[in-house]
C-alpha cells in the first residue's frame, strides 16, 4: 500500500469495521451519494443559527465538502458565505443543494483535473488572495469559519435583517487591498497638489510685565551708545599701538656727549 499526504493531513487506522468508529461514525450524509432532498435539508437549515459557509464545512453537518468546494457553490448559488443558514429561503435552500450536487459530481468525474474545470468556476480566480473579476465583478476575500473565504460581492449579498445591519456599519476596506479606480484617481490628484506652507504665526504678546513700546525704544538708544563707545575705544587703541611702533629719530650730538 502506498500512501502519500503532502500537508500530513490525514491518517491511517486498521479497523474491522470503520463506519461504527469515530471519526467514520461522526460524519454526515455523503454530499455526492447521499443527496437530501429539498425538504429535508431546508429543514436542517432552519434549525442552524451560524454562516452557511462554516455549516458546510461541518463534515457532520454534510461530507465531501471542502473549502474550494464551498466557496464555489455559494458563488453559484449566488449566496453570501456569511449568512446565516436559519434566513435562507426555501429556494435558496433548493438552488445551493442543485449547486452542491453539480460542483461534485463535475469534479469527481474529471478525477479534479482542475485543468478541466469550467472556465466560468470562481475556482480558478480564487487562490492566493490574487485580484480577479467574475462576471465583470471584483473578487473579495474575507475569513468564514476561520478559513480565507473568496466571494464576490456584488453578486453574494446578504438579505433581510443581515443586510440591514451590514448597511449601518462602516465599510471596511477589502482584505486583498486593491481600490477602485476612482478612490485611486482621486489619491493621485491630491498626491500632485504641493501643500501649502504653514507659516508660524509671530508669538504673542505677554501681559503684565511685558514692557512698553517707550521703554524698548530707550533700551535700543542705550545699546547704540555702548555700541559706538566700544569702537572708539577701539579705534584709540589702534592708534596707540601704531605710535609705539615708530622708529626713534637720532640723537643729536650734544646729547651723546652729555
Amino acid at each position: 500500500m502506498s500512501f502519500t499526504d503532502k500537508r500530513r493531513f490525514a491518517k491511517v487506522r486498521l479497523l474491522k469495521d470503520p463506519t461504527l468508529k469515530p471519526p467514520i461514525s461522526e460524519l454526515g450524509p455523503d454530499a455526492l451519494l447521499e443527496p437530501m432532498t429539498t425538504d429535508e435539508f431546508f429543514q436542517l437549515l432552519r434549525k442552524k443559527k451560524i454562516a452557511i459557509k462554516p455549516l458546510l464545512l461541518d463534515q457532520s453537518f454534510i461530507s465531501g465538502i471542502g473549502n474550494w468546494i464551498a466557496d464555489e457553490v455559494l458563488y453559484q448559488a449566488r449566496i453570501h458565505p456569511l449568512q446565516v443558514s436559519s434566513s435562507l429561503s426555501k429556494e435558496h435552500c433548493e438552488t445551493l443543494q442543485k449547486c452542491i450536487i453539480e460542483v461534485v459530481e463535475f469534479a469527481v468525474e474529471v478525477d479534479a483535473d482542475c485543468s478541466k474545470f469550467p472556465i466560468e468556476w470562481l475556482f480558478h480566480s480564487r487562490w492566493n488572495k490574487k485580484p480577479g473579476k467574475m462576471s465583470g465583478k471584483k473578487i473579495d476575500f474575507i475569513t468564514a469559519g476561520g478559513r480565507t473565504t473568496a466571494y464576490v460581492p456584488d453578486l453574494q449579498k446578504l438579505t433581510g435583517e443581515q443586510a440591514k445591519k451590514a448597511a449601518l456599519e462602516p465599510k471596511e476596506q477589502t482584505s486583498d487591498g486593491d481600490e477602485d479606480e476612482e478612490n485611486l484617481e482621486r489619491k493621485k490628484g491630491n498626491k500632485s497638489k504641493p501643500k501649502k506652507a504653514q507659516t508660524k504665526k509671530p508669538p504673542a504678546k505677554r501681559k503684565g510685565k511685558a514692557t512698553s513700546d517707550n521703554d524698548n525704544d530707550s533700551e535700543d538708544d542705550e545699546m547704540e551708545e555702548k555700541k559706538v563707545e566700544k569702537v572708539a575705544k577701539g579705534k584709540q587703541s589702534k592708534a596707540k599701538v601704531e605710535t609705539s611702533d615708530k622708529p626713534k629719530g637720532r640723537q643729536s650730538k650734544n646729547s651723546k656727549k652729555t
